[in-house]
């Protein structure tokens, strides 16, 4: 019976994570959507979808000879 208790117990614990973690994916789901559906109208009203800093990209390193 003990052993019973344990698996129960076990299987309980697994089951709160499970639901623990598909609660953060939805979460974290809802918020890229939101950005994405945020970028979407900004677009639309006319801003435009340039970088947040004005710096150009640069190259990781120097070109070789």
């Amino acid at each position: 019976m003990y052993e019973y208790e344990i698996h129960r117990y076990r299987s309980d614990e697994l089951i709160r994570r499970a639901d623990q973690v598909r609660l953060a994916r939805e979460t974290v789901r809802q918020g890229r959507d939101a950005r994405r559906e945020a970028e979407s109208q900004s677009e639309g009203s006319g801003a435009t979808g340039e970088d947040h800093t004005p710096r150009h990209r640069r190259l990781r390193f120097p070109r070789t000879a």
